[in-house]
């Protein structure tokens, strides 16, 4: 059965978009970075980049799509157990849009599945998304116009003057390059706060059949 839902509907559908700037709006009243539509298209221009490379059908990246556009909305109830309160939402939403039972599986399975603390990659859709959400690192992220006030999560972030995802010649690799402002962040601040989140990169890495390195100011770091 075919579906009509599309990334397309998905980002001009008024209900799911209150409930992506909603769930930001929670993470902004407890001090969290930006998880709203900048991150969300990101998430899901990455994953689409991944699965495109590695030669995956339209649907597939599609779906890939929107699973990454919604796959935070559980913040707007709760930002513990977000991945899986947001899947139950995903369910209900995409149900309710007649969307066939075998794509809401792989939508619903990659948002339950995106916490490094709780989350594996199971298929192609959620390892692509996995590693497109987690690599997301960047400047214009942070909220926080105090540079004096900043927490470790302010400073890392604040110190990545550039952040690229990209696969190597041969597409054996994704690669994650980052150019973080040491004055600003240790190397090793990055890792306190990410590492989780890199070896989960790594593990859905796998699951494509490639491997997972990261270059940070020019010096291969995984």
């Amino acid at each position: 059965m075919a579906s009509l839902v599309t990334y397309k509907y998905i980002k001009q559908n008024p209900d799911i978009m209150e409930y992506i700037q909603r769930a930001d709006k929670t993470l902004e009243a407890m001090g969290y970075t930006e998880h709203s539509f900048p991150h969300v298209e990101k998430v899901a221009a990455t994953s689409a980049m991944i699965l495109e490379t590695l030669g995956y059908d339209e649907r597939t990246i599609e779906l890939a799509r929107i699973a990454s556009m919604m796959h935070d909305i559980g913040n707007v109830i709760n930002r513990i157990d977000h991945a899986q309160s947001g899947a139950v939402m995903a369910f209900r939403l995409l149900d309710n849009l007649s969307m066939p039972a075998a794509e809401i599986c792989s939508v619903i399975a990659a948002i339950g599945n995106h916490d490094e603390g709780t989350g594996t990659p199971l298929d192609p859709i959620s390892a692509a998304m996995i590693i497109g959400d987690k690599t997301d690192v960047r400047r214009s992220r942070v909220r926080n116009t105090d540079l004096l006030t900043f927490d470790i999560h302010d400073r890392v972030n604040y110190a990545v003057e550039l952040s690229k995802v990209h696969f190597n010649e041969d597409n054996t690799s994704i690669i994650l390059e980052l150019q973080i402002d040491t004055e600003i962040s240790s190397v090793m601040e990055y890792f306190e706060i990410f590492m989780n989140r890199m070896l989960l990169c790594r593990r859905a890495s796998e699951f494509l059949g490639v491997q997972f390195e990261m270059i940070i100011n020019g010096s291969k770091i995984l």
